[in-house]
């Protein structure tokens, strides 16, 4: 998805096995900056990371608000909602 007005809430697979939760309104162009090491702190240190989902959201309020919400996911929870994905 390049660059547009709308957002999505993305979660990658880090190499510790852990999993990160972000937004963008260029989701491939974010993944290679978190692979770059200049992406978020937390993934900085847990190269590479490798997209296992990513949700179209709408706006940029919209997309932080359903990243707040899979943030209190637990991991199994992040695990059904990527492994459910069409």
């Amino acid at each position: 998805m390049s660059k547009t007005n709308s957002y999505s809430v993305y979660i990658v697979h880090c190499v510790d096995g852990s999993y990160y939760t972000g937004i963008s309104n260029n989701v491939p162009a974010r993944i290679a900056t978190h692979n770059a090491g200049k992406g978020a702190k937390y993934t900085k240190i847990r190269r590479p990371v490798k997209l296992v989902y990513q949700e179209l959201v709408g706006d940029r309020s919209q997309a932080s608000k359903r990243e707040w919400q899979i943030k209190h996911y637990t991991r199994a929870q992040k695990i059904k909602l990527f492994h459910l994905k069409p």
